[in-house]
């Protein structure tokens, strides 16, 4: 069953963690269909653990190739190309910087649009459109897009990605707390025990996952999840959760949307 606010239980932190100890890097690349598929690890892990480390997602998009006259001078329609494959790094960054939060949801609406709706998320036009849906301030979207502010973070990430040997995307690197250790870097996509596995070890005691949190509270994290990723969440099977967010969908709570094969449920809004 999912819970609701009524039925809230949580686990009490452990009296050891006065701050997170481990940090995680998650490289990823909007151009890469493993790196969405990550997003539902991220998700899990957040939602599991997150006490237990501070979460920084780094985008592994290599510029050079890019017009930099486009990010470099205020963006025109009529100058620049209206494509390219950076603009969805560029447009998270642009949304990022109207805070984290925003950043977030950009890339779940991206993903929504790209593998989903089939939509092209390398057009301008289309990262503009996601901004308007987000309520981003679409104004400030734009100049930050083409800003060098935005051009100058993603220099930063490629960098760090340098620094950490990271060669593709997805990857996860783990920092513990003692600074003269070396991160531990896994590349590729691996099943979500392992990633429980890898946290447990760097800490060097059993973690212990915090109970889910009412529906209210995820749809209020996250903007729109799928079914499986709720029946994961809340450890039921797929056909318990359906059942569970149709009770939803009667009391007018969420709204459902299907493409193809797969079913998005998001908070209704009124």
């Amino acid at each position: 069953m999912i819970p609701s606010r009524s039925m809230e239980n949580r686990i009490a932190p452990s009296p050891f963690l006065v701050t997170r100890p481990i940090e995680l890097y998650a490289f990823i690349d909007p151009a890469c269909d493993a790196s969405w598929s990550l997003q539902t690890i991220l998700r899990k892990l957040q939602v599991d653990y997150e006490r237990y480390f501070t979460l920084r997602t780094v985008l592994r998009t290599s510029l050079p190739s890019m017009n930099l006259q486009c990010v470099n001078d205020e963006y025109s329609t009529e100058d620049c190309e209206k494509h390219h494959a950076s603009f969805p790094s560029i447009a998270i960054r642009a949304a990022e910087f109207q805070g984290k939060r925003a950043g977030q949801r950009f890339i779940s609406k991206m993903f929504e649009y790209s593998y989903l709706k089939s939509r092209n998320v390398t057009s301008f036009s289309v990262l503009v459109e996601i901004a308007e849906l987000l309520l981003l301030d679409v104004d400030e979207f734009i100049r930050d897009f083409s800003s060098k502010n935005v051009h100058r973070s993603l220099q930063v990430d490629l960098s760090m990605a340098k620094e950490m040997e990271v060669d593709n995307a997805p990857t996860f690197v783990f920092f513990n707390e003692n600074i003269e250790d070396e991160g531990l870097k896994v590349s590729g996509l691996y099943s979500y025990e392992v990633y429980e596995q890898i946290l447990e070890e760097l800490i060097g005691q059993t973690i212990i996952p915090n109970s889910p949190p009412p529906l209210e509270n995820l749809f209020g994290r996250f903007d729109a999840l799928t079914t499986k990723e709720i029946a994961e969440i809340y450890r039921i099977s797929e056909k318990s959760a359906e059942r569970e967010l149709k009770k939803r969908l009667l009391q007018q709570y969420v709204e459902r949307l299907s493409f193809k094969d797969t079913t998005l449920w998001r908070k209704k809004c009124n």
